[in-house]
């Protein structure tokens, strides 16, 4: 069940996440200002750029299915200034997330998940996902697509959820 309700969604929305940057980069383009501009733009003074937020979001997402199935995950430096350097991070979390199977994910529910930050604390992998990692992420992208939208980007829920599986 993790697996289903993460690795998946988590690709489905970096996707939707690239597409939505796209939109910002046609909009800066017809504006006539750089992309990296909105990269750079935040919500309140005190929250992450938008960059910043695209970084935490690909981490949530890779280091969530590292943890769950209880492999190191690489560490990636957050170098990225350019709008194709912050497209090729969500792309390589998602070739990342490609990797992982449901049978990576066994026994994943009880696995005992904790963080130093956390002082010792712990919490079972169904916890972690479903109190922690999943809202991070979507805390994360929301944020970014807020950024834009606030912008001026012409976006909307539709972007955000992308394609459904709808049914006939």
């Amino acid at each position: 069940m993790l697996y289903e309700i993460t690795v998946p969604q988590f690709m489905k929305m970096l996707r939707n996440l690239n597409s939505i940057l796209d939109k910002g980069a046609k909009f800066a383009s017809d504006k006539k200002f750089e992309m990296e501009v909105l990269l750079q733009f935040r919500l309140a003074p005190d929250q992450f750029p938008m960059g910043r937020q695209i970084q935490i979001a690909c981490d949530t997402a890779r280091l969530c299915a590292y943890r769950l199935a209880g492999k190191e995950a690489p560490v990636l430096a957050d170098t990225e200034k350019t709008l194709a350097e912050f497209k090729a991070r969500i792309d390589t979390t998602i070739t990342e997330l490609e990797t992982f199977s449901d049978s990576d994910f066994k026994g994943a529910e009880e696995r005992r998940i904790s963080r130093p930050r956390w002082e010792g604390k712990y919490l079972t992998g169904k916890e972690f996902a479903l109190q922690h990692a999943l809202p991070n992420f979507y805390f994360h992208l929301s944020t970014a697509y807020a950024i834009l939208r606030h912008s001026g980007v012409d976006v909307g829920k539709k972007d955000y959820l992308g394609t459904m599986p709808y049914k006939t």
